[in-house]
């Protein structure tokens, strides 16, 4: 697709988001719908909540409050949320060490939070409607649902996840201020999905705001997930699905939860996927309606409830698109080629997923920045880290009994406005790399990393040859 015009200046005030619920227009008015394209995007009558008007008018000092609400859950019930988490710092930032300074930055980041995509938001609605139809619950626990409305959207950004991008921007140029210079703004990219382009657009007015506005990023580029796009899980028609994996945990974990609703909801007739369904009523009803669900209420009573929930999402993405899927790390590899091109300074050499003309063409993919900002799905931020080798278990992930071990969780990997950070560091006269994951740094076994998580970048782009190698044949089997 294009690149946005710089000049779109409409598009460069305030938060954006989907369409609000009518609950969540009246505390906070925000923004209509909108579609991923500059022509319906230049349509938006943007306006701003207080907060974000004072941050835009005033800047942010370094340390400052950030927008993002505290939802009333405590830290601990929200990551159990899996892939609809919060995003939370997994560790706080840790500078680099004494003699290695930070030359350049690559972010992947997730969207902010949303509604639920328009399939889940039907099995949500498919079982409400048995839940609404009793007549008469049993349980008191139940009694809410008596007068419970469920008014949720589809698919679009909801305020809260307007903020987290914000925050993040901000936090961006506080960061790494230094960085920075007229000649030198940072270059943002997104996936064309409405919720991912508003994410990136909040983003650039929290790092502009941060900035007191002396430095004002742009969207460059949106890249279109009907064609040619790293920042999405679109190519590979041939891969499977994590089904199997999630179906059998589903049965392992939900049925007494769903005996506790059916003896609730006489008549009732609940399944295990509708109980699956109605737990994650919870993350997505409190970062919309940005307080407590009652159903967090309802499911907390439930041992086993949330915890099953959680490690289901582990099981999604570890099946979904990474290493248990057999094709699932090679739809990462056109991303980490493009990351190989920028830390080096040498042209895209990748055969995958890339847009070759938006690549090869500096104004679309320059190798000049400072600060690379690209914006994706959680699915595709998956196959990333696969193909990169972080987060490699020592096993599959067992479907029916789960490691308490275990580094691989959905909450800390891919919550909402996930981030993976690549810094390129100047040690002495040696280019080196760290990563950071929500925070976290990364050992970098795979490339030798150092107890500070630090490799060489010769090392780092060697380590790398399942990208380089176009995913050694994987991407083929994408279409056989």
């Amino acid at each position: 697709m294009a690149p946005i015009a710089s000049d779109d200046a409409e598009l460069e005030r305030g938060l954006l988001s989907g369409t609000p619920t009518n609950k969540s227009a009246k505390r906070r008015r925000l923004f209509g719908p909108c579609s991923a394209t500059r022509t319906a995007m230049a349509l938006i009558v943007l306006l701003t909540i207080l907060a974000a008007f004072v941050y835009s008018v005033f800047g942010s000092p370094a340390g400052s409050k950030p927008l993002t609400p505290t939802l009333n859950v405590p830290k601990e019930a929200q990551l159990n949320w899996a892939q609809y988490s919060p995003y939370f710092p997994v560790d706080p930032y840790r500078q680099p060490p004494q003699g290695c300074n930070v030359e350049q930055v690559n972010i992947l980041q997730r969207h902010g939070a949303r509604f639920p995509t328009s399939g889940a938001a039907a099995r949500i609605k498919s079982a409400l409607d048995k839940l609404l139809a009793v007549r008469e619950f049993t349980d008191h626990r139940l009694d809410f649902l008596r007068t419970f409305q469920y008014d949720l959207g589809t698919d679009d950004l909801v305020p809260f996840g307007a903020a987290q991008s914000f925050d993040s921007g901000a936090e961006v140029f506080e960061r790494y201020a230094n960085l920075v210079s007229e000649k030198k703004l940072p270059f943002v990219r997104a996936s064309s999905s409405e919720r991912v382009v508003m994410s990136a657009l909040n983003w650039t007015q929290g790092f502009s705001a941060s900035s007191h506005h002396g430095y004002n990023p742009t969207l460059s580029v949106i890249l279109s997930e009907s064609s040619n796009d790293t920042l999405d899980d679109n190519m590979c028609p041939a891969a499977g699905s994590s089904d199997p994996q999630t179906s059998l945990w589903l049965s392992t974990f939900a049925p007494p939860i769903t005996q506790f609703l059916n003896r609730g909801a006489p008549h009732a007739n609940l399944t295990d996927t509708d109980t699956f369904n109605l737990i994650s009523v919870c993350p997505f009803e409190t970062v919309s309606e940005e307080r407590r669900s009652k159903f967090c209420d309802l499911f907390a009573t439930q041992k086993g409830a949330f915890p099953g929930f959680a490690y289901s999402g582990d099981l999604d993405k570890f099946y979904g698109t990474g290493y248990g899927q057999e094709l699932g790390p090679v739809q990462g590899v056109g991303y980490v080629n493009e990351l190989i091109a920028r830390l080096t300074g040498t042209p895209v050499q990748d055969h995958t997923q890339t847009n070759h003309t938006l690549d090869s063409d500096p104004t679309t993919f320059p190798l000049n920045r400072t600060i690379y900002a690209d914006f994706s799905h959680d699915n595709q931020m998956i196959a990333i880290f696969s193909a990169m080798g972080l987060f490699r278990q020592s096993h599959p992930l067992n479907p029916t009994k789960p490691d308490p071990e275990r580094d691989w969780k959905a909450s800390g990997m891919v919550p909402f406005s996930a981030r993976m950070v690549v810094e390129r560091l100047r040690c002495g006269r040696i280019p080196s790399v760290r990563i950071l994951v929500n925070q976290q740094v990364q050992p970098l076994e795979f490339c030798g990393g150092d107890r500070n998580g630090i490799c060489s970048l010769d090392a780092f782009v060697k380590s790398q040859t399942f990208a380089t190698s176009d995913g050694g044949g994987d991407f083929e089997k994408c279409f056989a």
